[in-house]
């Protein structure tokens, strides 16, 4: 099997419930539930609000190791990165790639300063929305960083985010042949619907990767 973490947006949905998780199971006990069957989820509530260092400590009590959190960085708030560099790294070990999201047009002083300032050691994938940055690849790759979604590029490692389900069987099987012939580490997250229908694409994408690798 290629090297390659699948998991969905997030993981605190009681709405998963009884679909995914057990009827009656806690919400404090979902992130458990939920490590046990994957091995990465994105970290969204860090786009929003910083939580303190005794909320990542308490995530990486629930998780296993090996285990990966993506926690989300909003590229527009320039201030307070060393904070935020310096909070995630409590999670240790469970530290994934960083998700930095820039909806705006392209602004490559903006860009500068990110890669500048960001401990150099953190995986970066960043989330550009704007087609305007189209062609940035190789000046991420050159940093040690990705864009998400770039499949084409060369890149240390991949970054994906399904954000237009459904996807039925044939999409899946496409999507694990593509996958499956990567040389490089992936990264794979499928979007939070209300019903439980992103860690049931996670499953059956992790079904078809170890059975039919690079078909």
């Amino acid at each position: 099997m290629p090297d390659v973490r699948v998991g969905t947006s997030g993981w605190s949905y009681p709405s998963w419930r009884p679909g995914f998780y057990p009827e009656g199971l806690q919400p404090l006990e979902f992130l458990a539930f939920y490590a046990a069957r994957f091995s990465t989820v994105e970290l969204n509530t860090t786009g929003y609000r910083l939580p303190a260092e005794e909320q990542f400590r308490r995530w990486v009590e629930q998780t296993p190791d090996g285990f990966e959190l993506a926690p989300k960085l909003p590229g527009h708030r320039l201030r307070g990165l060393d904070e935020f560099a310096s909070r995630v790294r409590a999670l240790g070990g469970r530290l994934g790639p960083v998700r930095v999201s820039l909806k705006s047009a392209r602004d490559d002083g903006a860009l500068e300063l990110l890669l500048g300032s960001l401990d150099p050691s953190l995986r970066l994938a960043f989330d550009l929305e704007h087609p305007s940055w189209d062609g940035i690849e190789p000046r991420l790759a050159a940093y040690g960083a990705v864009r998400v979604g770039d499949l084409e590029h060369p890149a240390p490692f991949r970054y994906l985010r399904l954000r237009r389900p459904p996807y039925d069987e044939t999409a899946l099987r496409e999507l694990a042949t593509r996958i499956g012939a990567l040389r490089e580490p992936a990264y794979v997250y499928f979007r939070h619907e209300d019903e439980p229908t992103a860690p049931v694409y996670a499953q059956r994408l992790l079904e078809l990767l170890v059975s039919e690798p690079g078909a």
